[in-house]
Parts: C-alpha cells; structure tokens; sequence
C-alpha cells in the first residue's frame, strides 16, 4: 500500500528576501532604454537629490541607475506586500501627457487613480468631504511628486499627516524628503512612465495571483 504524504511549507513572506520576484521584473538596461537616467538641467537640481546623481551631459543631469533600481526594487516590494494583503493602491499624477496611461494602469490591475485637481483635505478631512465613514488608500504611488516645476503634490504632505506610506518617482528637481519609498528617475517623459507602469502594474498583479495561489495551498 503506497501513501502520499503532502507537505505543506509555511513561509514567512516578511523576512523572505524576494517573495513576489520583484528583483525580475526589470534590468538596468530596460531602464536606461526607457530613459529613466535622464533629469532635467544642472541649474534646476534640488540638492536633497544630489546623492542619487552620476554627473551631468551637457549639463543634463544623468540618475544612477544602480541606485535606482535598487530603490525602485523596494518600492515593487512594499507595493507587493500591500496588494498582497489587500490593500488600496492610489494611483497620481497630475501631468497631462501622461494621465492617461496612469489611469489605465489602474483600472489593469484593479486599482484606482486620481489625476485630476486634488481637493484640500481629500485625505486629512475625508469623513466631512465624503459625508461619512471612508476607507483610505493604504498606499499612494506618485508617477511625477510634483504639479508644477515648484510646487510639490499637496496630496504628499496630507498623506504624511495621516501616515499613509507613498511611494515616488522624484525627478532631479524634487524633494523627496517626504516620500516614504522615492525612487530617484525621470518623471517627464512618456517611455520611463509607461515603464513605471508597466512594472508597478506587474508587481500588483503578481502579488495579487500570489495571494490567490497561496490561499489554494492552504484550503
């Protein structure tokens, strides 16, 4: 008589080092392809990002891909581990060549997005705006932390009062001293956002099918 014995392994997915494979999803060079190393003129630099500058071309300024992927790596990570969970994913961007894509992302893998004027006191005052009990997101990913070359997003600073995490591509003029996970990049050209998308897109549905895929194991 022969007997199968199944076992089941459980595995702490917080100190697995790359649960949903997100160190996959992208090469330095997809990236350099796409643009991303690319900020904007040397006399616009924010100089709280002048850690993650290689130097200048032209006096364009060019990212370290190498620390952008690193950063970039874990932010695919946290966004994992929330959507994972079943948390709500906040698409924004403000920039109007690129609205599109950030929507479209969002409705991909079930999510949401806001690309339009942000009200004051959307998140630090929902409950009196909506007209009730509301349930914020659990993550805000910025695809351009800024609405114009000066101004910061106002949804930024509300998001550190009500301590949701964000996660941020900050281009060269940015400050990223709010974001909680910034990932130094291009925020301007239509190639890096629809490679963005692309992999915040990607690590969402992965950990989402990852979740299915677990939670099938164990029934």
């Amino acid at each position: 008589m022969c007997v199968l014995t199944f076992v089941i392994v459980v595995v702490d997915i917080l100190k697995h080092p790359d649960y949903f494979g997100v160190k996959k999803l992208f090469t330095v060079k997809e990236m350099f392809q796409c643009g991303v190393h690319l900020g904007h003129m040397g006399g616009t630099l924010n100089e709280r990002m002048q850690q993650f500058i290689f130097g200048k071309r032209f006096n364009q300024l060019i990212f370290d891909l190498d620390i952008t992927a690193e950063y970039l790596r874990d932010a695919l990570n946290v966004l994992s581990h929330i959507s994972y969970r079943g948390g709500i994913v906040l698409f924004v961007c403000r920039d109007r060549q690129n609205c599109h894509i950030v929507e479209q992302t969002a409705i991909d893998c079930g999510e949401y997005a806001h690309t339009r004027y942000w009200t004051g006191g959307t998140l630090t005052d929902a409950t009196n705006i909506f007209g009730g009990a509301t349930r914020l997101p659990d993550v805000l990913v910025f695809l351009s932390t800024m609405n114009s070359i000066l101004e910061q997003h106002i949804a930024i600073e509300s998001a550190a009062i009500v301590n949701i995490p964000t996660v941020g591509i900050v281009d060269t003029n940015c400050n990223p001293n709010l974001i909680t996970y910034p990932v130094p990049g291009n925020d301007d050209s239509p190639s890096a956002i629809e490679f963005y998308c692309h992999v915040f897109k990607t690590a969402i549905q992965n950990a989402k099918q990852r979740r299915l895929d677990d939670d099938r194991m164990k029934s």
